[in-house]
């Protein structure tokens, strides 16, 4: 009884993904090393696009925007699952627990937000592209960064006002390997369904809004693109535009199947693999994505990798 009087003034217990078996100690390290896999890819992608004056570009600005993102969700999950795995410790206290919320809602908010800003630049620069030095100037490229982040924060905010207004009592096992909004809001003394009704909106807005701006940019770039008639240009308005669409599939995928759910048709598996996904996985993928395809990165590649071998 001891622990849960604890846990009910202070601390949260987070279950986790793992239990401590041969088998699960396997799967935590191939956690771990997709999380390493994803640190080094994007950190790498940073140094990139700031040692190479050729991508200081309005799109590798955005992409590098990106990596700090996924680093940010990564900084805000990974160290204490992994802490709290390997010490045996599943606390985490309610402080650690409202920072996760924020960081996580935050970010998830931000790329949202991102993600239409790089589809608008896409549409820019194949259909307009004599106006995209004025359009998509450093001052705008920064201004539209800038409220991409601020709209993110700005939902983080109300969703940690009200997630901790809540009463929490009796045993707080956050059935997740981190604080996850549905997963804390299961163990409130109160009812919560207005407010999960209130989340289910704002998400259904948040995500079908800048959704809408993707959709439309890429419709107006397939019909530039079908009118050209230079197969290279053909060749490198689609090579652009293909990584972005895979970013923005990867990120819309794993946004609805979490937030645009009904409580009610939510299970615990499929919120864990889910979670895995959007915190461990995209990470990871994003900078893959971006780069494996992209002549321009690899060219910078070689070149820090010449600078570092004379």
């Amino acid at each position: 009884m001891d622990i849960w009087n604890h846990t009910s003034l202070s601390d949260f217990i987070l279950l986790g993904l793992f239990s401590y078996s041969l088998y699960n100690f396997f799967l935590f390290s191939l956690v771990l090393l997709a999380s390493a896999t994803a640190l080094a890819g994007n950190i790498l992608f940073l140094l990139l696009t700031q040692a190479d004056r050729r991508l200081h570009t309005p799109m590798y600005f955005f992409l590098s925007q990106l990596s700090i993102m996924d680093l940010t969700i990564m900084g805000a999950v990974l160290p204490k699952m992994a802490a709290n795995f390997l010490s045996g410790s599943k606390f985490i206290s309610r402080g650690g627990c409202a920072t996760q919320v924020f960081l996580v809602v935050m970010v998830g908010g931000a790329e949202c937000f991102l993600l239409a800003v790089m589809a608008y630049d896409r549409y820019v620069a194949v259909c307009h592209p004599l106006w995209y030095p004025v359009l998509m100037n450093c001052k705008a490229c920064c201004l539209m960064s800038l409220a991409s982040w601020m709209g993110g924060v700005a939902d983080s905010v109300i969703d940690v006002g009200m997630v901790f207004s809540f009463p929490y009592c009796g045993s707080l096992q956050v059935d997740q390997f981190f604080c996850e909004v549905p997963a804390v809001l299961r163990l409130s003394c109160a009812d919560t369904s207005l407010f999960e009704d209130l989340i289910y909106a704002c998400c259904v807005i948040m995500l079908l809004l800048p959704l809408g701006v993707v959709v439309a940019s890429y419709a107006r770039i397939l019909m530039a693109v079908i009118s050209m008639t230079s197969t290279e240009g053909k060749q490198k308005a689609l090579s652009t535009c293909s990584s972005h669409l895979a970013v923005v599939g990867l990120y819309y995928g794993g946004a609805i199947f979490t937030y645009m759910q009904r409580a009610s048709a939510r299970t615990l598996a499929g919120d864990r693999a889910i979670s895995i996904f959007y915190t461990i996985l995209t990470p990871m993928l994003n900078p893959l994505i971006y780069s494996l395809r992209n002549k321009e990165i690899m060219r910078a590649l070689k070149k820090m990798w010449k600078m570092q071998g004379r």
